[in-house]
């Protein structure tokens, strides 16, 4: 199968959350090919380049979403935007243009309080709208172009006015004024840019057997858009919930009105994706039920864990403590959302149980200035509550907790960090799907976390789990595994089994091996166009080429078969006559009739 991979602000660039899986989704299924259509979300990300690609993937094409203007300078990108008439749309096209804004614009003014959960009729309409709006200007883009400009026009910002203004609008919405609907104008542009790309043509989209979004939201419209053009199935990935992660966003320069409206716009829209797709994987229950709110139907929804690569954490062993028993191991980004805090005054009152205890901290913090202030006040927290302490008056003082970093000449990778400890910790309010907790199972490690996104589903019964922001809880716990060996002992052995069998590439792999065998089966045949050299103007003729000439790597360079074009491919010899053999045997049948 030819797979059509859309990505967005990840692979196959250096950096994005979601660059190591598809690159192993890649090279972990070498019977198919994939085709790369990438978004990305910076420049930055666009200077540090691609990651090495392997020899399956055939073409990638990229765009930019974080500027709507084509640079061709820039040697990769062969993703654009169309221009067509841009300003000057005709009479026709203006009024074409204005129904589809109104119609979507309206649907969100009047659904913001209305989610696809609730199953009535106002619900149902205004998914009918939004639809026939964002189709309507699909179209149009593909057609006349010109999309980036008509939506920053002031004909938009006068639909967004009227919709605000309707007796239908919900209350919040109906106290926006103008730069509200100016932002939610410039908002609304960016979340469509995807509509406005090449990619819609017989060789982009339309050459692919299938469309897997690794995630979801405005990545994969483009997938949406290649079923509605050229009935390709679409298959929708989700680690994360991008529409939770709009709500978690601070979007502090955006007002209310604009904000409630940008979240109905992605609640629509993710419940059109998840209408549309033929399969939704959901990277963890606590996703699925997010998609399950938004429309998402259970006979459509298969759990796939993310797989992760075990091998790296394999030398750890169960009880392998490098850095005593007693101490505790806190690993990940540097960020309010882990609530060290908390973990700080926990780690307050397990010192006064255990006073040999420590508390090792390994991370950086995330970057911008709101990571390093949290560091810095971390750090002072930490000094304030454990001054230096010393065992006598000849020795230097010593700080219980310490803040870390992997890489270093005692702490050389991952593993060794979580090697330097009996229990490791995770103190987040929010969570998505917990890497560290994985990796630390992998390791052999008992872990004690608190009960936020998919811990529970992923610890399952080889840990501790306690409620967020509760510090006393955390010291308890954690208490009661450093005082207990054999306890962490049986738990950690549960947990690498655990984590084996769930949470590996391979079971990742198998999953979407079998799944894209699924799809294949159940999609409608889409057969080449393989033209009857005695019949050009005739029909396409099915099984022209003999299948063998479909096997995947790059041939050795051969003669080309005997009729074909000047500039035709090589074909493997083996090839090179079975065109005459199942013309001759065609011929033979026809006489015979």
């Amino acid at each position: 199968m030819r797979i059509g991979l859309l990505t967005d602000g990840g692979y196959p660039y250096a950096t994005g959350e979601s660059r190591l899986w598809c690159d192993r989704l890649v090279r972990g299924l070498p019977q198919h090919e994939f085709d790369l259509f990438a978004l990305s979300r910076s420049a930055d990300q666009e200077k540090q380049g691609w990651v090495r690609l392997p020899d399956r993937v055939g073409r990638v094409r990229t765009a930019p979403m974080w500027n709507h203007e084509q640079d061709a300078r820039h040697p990769r990108r062969t993703g654009r935007f169309a221009t067509g008439l841009g300003r000057s749309y005709g009479r026709r096209d203006r009024r074409r243009f204005t129904a589809h804004v109104t119609a979507l614009v309206g649907a969100v003014c009047a659904g913001a309080e209305t989610g696809p959960e609730c199953g009535g009729t106002d619900a149902g309409a205004a998914s009918g709208r939004f639809t026939e709006g964002l189709y309507g200007l699909a179209e149009l883009a593909r057609e006349r172009g010109g999309l980036h400009d008509a939506l920053r026009s002031e004909t938009s910002a006068r639909i967004v006015q009227s919709a605000c203004r309707a007796p239908g609008a919900v209350r919040t919405v109906q106290s926006a004024t103008v730069p509200d609907y100016l932002s939610f104008a410039a908002e609304l542009e960016r979340a469509l840019r995807p509509l406005a790309l090449d990619w819609y043509e017989e060789d982009g989209l339309g050459a692919v057997d299938l469309c897997h979004a690794a995630s979801g939201g405005t990545a994969a419209l483009p997938g949406l858009l290649a079923k509605r053009f050229f009935g390709v199935p679409l298959l929708v990935t989700e680690h994360g919930v991008p529409l939770r992660a709009h709500y978690l966003a601070p979007r502090a320069p955006l007002g209310a009105p604009v904000r409630a409206m940008l979240a109905t716009f992605h609640g629509l829209l993710a419940s059109e994706v998840y209408r549309q797709a033929a399969i939704v994987t959901p990277g963890n229950t606590h996703v699925r039920r997010w998609q399950e709110r938004f429309g998402a139907e259970r006979n459509k929804l298969r759990t796939v864990y993310p797989g992760m690569e075990a091998e790296r954490f394999g030398h750890v062993g169960e009880g392998d403590d490098a850095g005593g028993p007693g101490t505790l191991v806190w690993i990940g980004r540097i960020e309010p959302a882990k609530d060290l805090i908390a973990l700080l005054h926990a780690f307050k009152e397990v010192r006064g149980a255990e006073p040999d205890a420590r508390l090792r901290i390994f991370g950086a913090p995330v970057q911008g200035a709101e990571g390093e202030t949290y560091l810095a006040h971390c750090k002072a927290l930490a000094v304030q509550l454990f001054p230096d302490e010393a065992t006598d008056a000849h020795t230097a003082g010593d700080n219980p907790v310490t803040f870390e970093e992997i890489g270093g000449p005692e702490v050389p990778d991952l593993a060794e960090a979580y090697a330097a400890g009996g229990v490791v910790v995770l103190s987040s309010l929010v969570e998505g799907f917990p890497i560290s907790l994985v990796e630390a199972m992998f390791c052999g490690r008992a872990t004690v976390s608190t009960d936020v996104g998919a811990v529970v589903e992923v610890v399952g019964g080889t840990g501790l789990v306690v409620p967020p922001r509760n510090p006393r809880a955390l010291a308890d716990a954690c208490v009661a595994l450093l005082r207990d060996p054999e306890r962490r002992a049986r738990l950690g052995a549960a947990a690498r089994a655990r984590a084996l069998e769930l949470f590996t590439v391979e079971q990742n792999l198998a999953a979407f091996r079998e799944i894209y065998l699924d799809l294949a089966g159940h999609a409608p045949a889409r057969w080449a166009a393989q033209v009857d050299p005695r019949d050009p103007a005739g029909p396409p003729r099915p099984f022209a080429t003999p299948p063998e000439a479909h096997v995947l790597g790059a041939l050795p360079p051969g003669p080309v078969a005997v009729g074909a074009a000047a500039g035709a491919p090589r074909v493997p010899s083996w090839a090179i006559g079975a065109e005459g053999v199942c013309a001759g045997a065609r011929e033979a049948g026809d006489s015979d009739a």
